[in-house]
Order: C-alpha cells, then sequence, then structure tokens
C-alpha cells in the first residue's frame, strides 16, 4: 500500500544516479543501481516502478528464508519464520524502498541457501551459485562485510563438526576464489574512506542501541509465547532438535553484522550504526526466534502456531488509519507540487540540502544544480529559482543574509523549502531579519517532515 507515496529524501538519491550517473553522486556504490535504471527503463519514472525491484527481492528472500528454516529448525517451520520476518518492521521497510537494501537481503539469502546445499550435497553446481550470490553481495553495499564472516563462520563449522562431504581444501578454495572476486570493490569506494567522517548520520551506539539492534522483544516473544502454550496445553516437542551446525549458522546471522558495526564504529570513531546497514541480520533473528520455538512446539502445531503469528503481525504492522499510508512521513512530491502552484519561474526557492554530506566545506555560494546534495529537486522539480543552502547553517549567514538584503527584497516573494532539520532555522532565521519586517510568513502543508514556508512583501497577493 505505501508504494504510490512520495519518495523520501534516500530514495530521491537513487532517482538522482539514475537519471545523472553513479560518477556524480559520491555516496553511489552499488550495482542496485542498474536494476533501478532498468525498471525506469521498462516502466517509466514512477514511485511504483522505482520500488518494485525491491518489493520483489523481498519476495523471494522471504521464500528463501523460510526454506532455510525448513532446513535449519523443523519441516514445519517455514511460515512461522515468515510471519516472525514480518513481525520487524526493518524488515517491512525495505520491500517498499527504492535503495539497495532489499536487493541485499535477497542475494545475501540466495548465497546462504546455496552455501548450505553445498555442504549437504558437494555439488559444483552449488558450490558456483553460492561464488556468484557471495560475490555480488559487497557490490551491492560495502557496510555488508561483516556477513562474509557469516559465510566462513558457517563453513568453518561444518568442517569442524565433520557434517559434510566437502573438505578443507575444496572448501578453501571456493572461499579464496570468493576472496579474488571480491578484490576490486574496496578500490572502488577508497575515495569516499576519506571522507568518511562526512557521511556520518548517527550518534556513536551505546549499549542499549546494541541491545535493540538483536531484536530482543521478537526473540523473547517467541520463546516465551512457545513456552507458556507448550505449559498450559502439555506440549513436547517431537522432532529433533537443530544440529549445532544450525545453531552456529543462525546465531552468527543473528549476532554478526551487528556487532560487527558496533565495534567497527567504537574502533574507528567513524559510527556507521544505523539499522539498514546491519538489517541482514533481521532474518537471523527471526530463525533465533524460531529455534527457541521449537524446542518446545510439537510438528501438528506449527502451523496454527504460524496462523496465530500471522494473524498478530497483521493486527501490529498494519495501518489502520488509512488505506494509503506513506512509506516514510516526507512528502517532497506534495510540497513540490505546492510550490509549483503558487510560484513562477523567477520567484526565489532557498533549499537547505537534507543530505549531511552538503556542509560548508563542500558547499559555496551559486552551487551548481544538479547534484546529488540536492536529489529530491531532480525527483520532484520545482518552479522557481532555486537558490542552494548547504546542509549545515554554521557559515551560511553571511550569504544569506546578502540574500535578504538584494535577490529577497526585489522579488516579493519567496519560500524556505526543505528537510525540518535545517528548514526550521531559516525560516526563523529570516523572520528575525530587519531587511524583511513587516514581511508576512505562512506555513504550506502539513508534508510530513518537508517544511514549505512563503515569505511575502506586505500587500503582496
Amino acid at each position: 500500500m505505501p508504494l504510490p507515496s512520495s519518495l523520501w529524501t534516500d530514495e530521491t538519491l537513487t532517482v538522482f544516479v539514475v537519471r545523472y550517473g553513479a560518477s556524480h553522486a559520491e555516496t553511489a556504490v552499488s550495482i542496485y543501481y542498474a536494476l533501478a535504471r532498468a525498471a525506469a527503463f521498462l516502466g517509466g519514472p514512477s514511485e511504483i516502478v522505482y520500488r518494485l525491484p525491491s518489493t520483489l527481492a523481498m519476495g523471494v528472500a522471504l521464500l528463501l528464508i523460510a526454506r532455510l528454516s525448513v532446513r535449519l529448525i523443523h519441516p514445519q517451520a517455514a511460515w512461522f519464520a515468515a510471519f516472525a520476518c514480518l513481525a520487524m518492521h526493518g524488515f517491512n521497510f525495505q520491500a517498499a524502498d527504492a535503495r539497495p537494501y532489499g536487493l541485499g537481503t535477497a542475494v545475501m539469502a540466495a548465497g546462504l541457501w546455496f552455501l548450505v546445499r553445498w555442504l549437504d550435497r558437494g555439488r559444483r553446481r552449488d558450490a558456483a551459485l553460492f561464488l556468484l550470490f557471495a560475490a555480488l553481495l559487497l557490490p551491492i553495499h560495502p557496510l555488508y562485510w561483516p556477513f562474509y564472516l557469516v559465510f566462513a563462520g558457517y563453513t568453518v563449522a561444518r568442517l569442524v563438526s565433520r557434517d559434510t562431504s566437502v573438505t578443507w581444501l575444496r572448501a578453501g578454495g571456493i572461499l579464496a576464489l570468493l576472496a579474488l572476486a571480491l578484490a576490486p570493490v574496496p578500490f572502488e569506494v577508497r575515495g569516499l574512506a576519506h571522507h568518511a567522517q562526512a557521511h556520518v548520520i548517527v550518534e556513536m551506539p551505546g549499549a542499549k542501541a546494541l541491545f535493540d539492534s538483536v531484536v530482543p522483544v521478537l526473540i523473547a516473544g517467541c520463546w516465551l509465547g512457545a513456552w507458556m502454550l507448550s505449559r498450559l496445553f502439555r506440549w513436547s516437542a517431537d522432532a529433533p532438535a537443530p544440529t549445532r551446525s544450525s545453531l552456529a549458522l543462525i546465531g552468527l546471522w543473528w549476532l554478526t553484522p551487528p556487532m560487527c558495526l558496533f565495534a567497527f564504529s567504537h574502533l574507528t570513531g567513524i559510527s556507521v550504526f544505523v539499522q539498514r546497514y546491519y538489517s541482514l541480520a533481521l532474518p537471523g533473528a527471526a530463525l533465533a526466534g524460531a529455534a527457541l520455538a521449537a524446542r518446545y512446539v510439537p510438528s501438528r502445531m506449527w502451523k496454527p502456531m504460524a496462523v496465530a503469528l500471522g494473524l498478530g503481525v497483521v493486527l501490529w504492522r498494519g495501518d489502520w488509519r488509512e488505506l494509503w499510508p506513506a512509506h516514510v512521513g516526507m512528502d517532497w512530491r506534495g510540497a513540490a507540487l505546492a510550490i509549483n502552484q503558487l510560484t513562477g519561474s523567477s520567484t526565489p526557492v532557498i533549499f537547505p540540502s537534507p543530505f549531511i554530506e552538503a556542509q560548508r566545506s563542500a558547499w559555496r555560494p551559486g552551487y551548481p544544480l544538479p547534484s546529488f546534495f540536492y536529489a529530491p529537486l531532480v525527483a520532484y522539480p520545482v518552479r522557481g529559482r532555486v537558490i542552494p543552502f548547504p546542509f549545515s547553517t554554521r557559515g551560511a549567514e553571511r550569504y544569506a543574509a546578502t540574500l535578504a538584503r538584494s535577490t529577497l527584497m526585489a522579488s516579493g516573494r519567496f519560500f524556505v523549502y526543505g528537510h525540518r532539520y535545517n528548514a526550521y532555522f531559516w525560516e526563523n532565521w529570516y523572520l528575525k531579519r530587519p531587511e524583511l519586517a513587516g514581511w508576512t510568513s505562512r506555513r504550506l502543508g502539513p508534508f510530513g517532515d518537508v517544511v514549505v514556508a512563503e515569505f511575502n512583501r506586505p500587500g503582496n497577493k
């Protein structure tokens, strides 16, 4: 239902890269954009078309995760694991998001599926498919690197337990080929490393953030719910418990990405502890909950338990307040439409960048457009004379004051348009300017976290 809603800030970056290429956006290092470009070419540039690849990818991911739960936990655990995934907002969010994360989840799940099949059967075809999907994961997003520890850790667990016909030599050869396939990726992202601090969007994570990242509510709910029902109805599990290597894979899947990004953030001083960056761990949390439930649930009750969980997910996660809920509370489309209905081609529109990369050091008065710093203007153009401002408000006041005395005074009308983070500041700042004494201001909308403030000279209609 959120597919037709306005793109949010990061999704407009996808539109920018599709239109102008990755070379114009220093943050865009992902093979995902080729998929987005193909979708836009085939279906036309619309919100639904840009988001459909993620929707389809997450459908594939959900199928593979369910199949993995059958192999790792219980033959009847598929539906329970699927609904456990859908209980997590972070998992659902990817399916309606025109960003690389849905594709990353699907490729990760495919890599794990073929790794398990290869270690189970020893077939070269499964090894080749594992190598293919594992090699594609890092080019989708460079912060997916912790998941290679999951691939390697599970392989070692199977070899140590002698639970596979694959030899150490063959496994070492496949992992070496994987390392060779990934070798060019660090060189491609090396340029970003010099400016890594400029891309930090979150504070350094603390213990609470780490605790929340492992989805304790879902895990505890699956465990306690199954335990209480087993006591109430005197259930007992009637299938073998998951093997140690299966539990090792689930544990690595669940814990490795958030733990690694947490440690990396503190060791380097560059915080990358963002849920979408460790989102590959979310299906692992669902399987961890299912594995705990498996200690108490008999085979005949897995599907009734899945139905109960599914109904709970629909009631809990469904947005029952409106038929077409927004994907994110940022209505760039509605805001641009409102401006275009009121402005002419020469009306100034002050637009502070919503991207943290647009700091004062990377910006200058008269900054040229188009630029990924101002990607919402590419997805949803405005008719007025756009005046780009930096993300940070510090250091731009002198330029803003010069504009007030010249361009804005002469125009008789102007707009402040942008994300509330910095648009509120400039709206209030101009309201206090002596040059604009007597001017009226009104805020259009609402457009969620997007702000449009219209300023008018006295007597101007």
